[in-house]
């Protein structure tokens, strides 16, 4: 029997917000946290990851596909599914211990005018806008974060640097925030992370410290800047690449063919082999090389 064998609307996890996870009309292995749904969504090659909705008026036996659109990530199984809801359900019950309370905003930001504010404590508020968002700290809140990650003026955008918010003041946020705060500052601050924590981060534990050290080991090797498939040598695809992958003014140019089959960019890049993939100076599917010579 599977970890999520279950009667349709069993409640799974009692406290507020309930959990039920159960079935959906079209098969769909789901669950239900508060106002929060969630689904385990089929892809290709037998995988699955995880859709969400938000207030779907229906019993979970009358839900499908269609009530759902965020995609929240790639789901091994139905256990991973399973602890997914679970660290969802958690982390709703965090936040309402933790009281924040949300105001009517119209202040002017950096990200443009305010539609709304989370405020998480007395100097710490969350904006939200058209366009996007972030905290603003107070000039005393400011004060507190250390002087390698603080932003003159205390504004912290929402896509990186808001982990920088939590990672100074962890006991404002979830678990669940923290611990994605916490891996927003290796992966995006990892010099600072190092010297406040007094840790040092190894290979694959930082985004950024490992970019660094594939473009040191490769500075001198051709590594691609854009790629398309050739209209002109079938089964190639045509390659444009510079010298340590460097962009802009100056950078010289190489155009390669490499076999379709073997093109897969990695983390940061595909790294040219000389004996493998020829030059060519031949007609171009770019167009901004189309008319010119190699």
């Amino acid at each position: 029997m599977s970890a999520l064998d279950f009667e349709t609307n069993v409640i799974e996890a009692p406290g507020f917000p309930e959990v039920s996870f159960g079935k959906s009309a079209d098969g769909l292995v789901v669950a239900l946290v508060g106002e929060h749904a969630f689904a385990m969504a089929p892809a290709r090659d037998g995988r699955h990851f995880l859709v969400t909705g938000w207030r779907i008026r229906r019993p979970i036996a009358e839900w499908t596909r269609r009530d759902f659109y965020g995609h929240s990530g790639d789901l091994a199984d139905e256990n991973a599914f399973r602890v997914k809801v679970l660290e969802n359900a958690e982390h709703q019950r965090e936040k309402i211990a933790l009281g924040r309370r949300e105001e009517r905003s119209t202040a002017n930001t950096p990200w443009g005018q305010s539609q709304g504010a989370t405020v998480y404590a007395d100097g710490v508020v969350f904006h939200s806008t058209t366009g996007h968002g972030g905290f603003l700290l107070s000039p005393d809140r400011n004060r507190r974060i250390h002087h390698s990650i603080r932003v003159a003026g205390g504004a912290y955008e929402e896509d990186e640097a808001w982990a920088i918010v939590a990672f100074s003041f962890p006991h404002l946020f979830t678990a669940f925030e923290r611990r994605a705060a916490e891996k927003t500052m290796k992966d995006s601050f990892p010099d600072a992370w190092e010297a406040i924590t007094g840790n040092v981060l190894g290979p694959g534990e930082s985004w950024k410290k490992d970019e660094r050290t594939f473009f040191a080991e490769h500075r001198d090797d051709w590594i691609v800047i854009s790629a398309i498939i050739s209209q002109q040598q079938s089964g190639f695809t045509e390659v444009i690449a510079t010298p340590g992958g460097k962009r802009g003014p100056g950078s010289e140019e190489r155009r390669f063919l490499v076999p379709s089959g073997e093109y897969r960019v990695g983390r940061f890049g595909f790294v040219i082999d000389p004996e493998r993939h020829a030059v060519y100076g031949g007609p171009s599917s770019f167009v901004s090389w189309q008319g010119k010579s190699a």
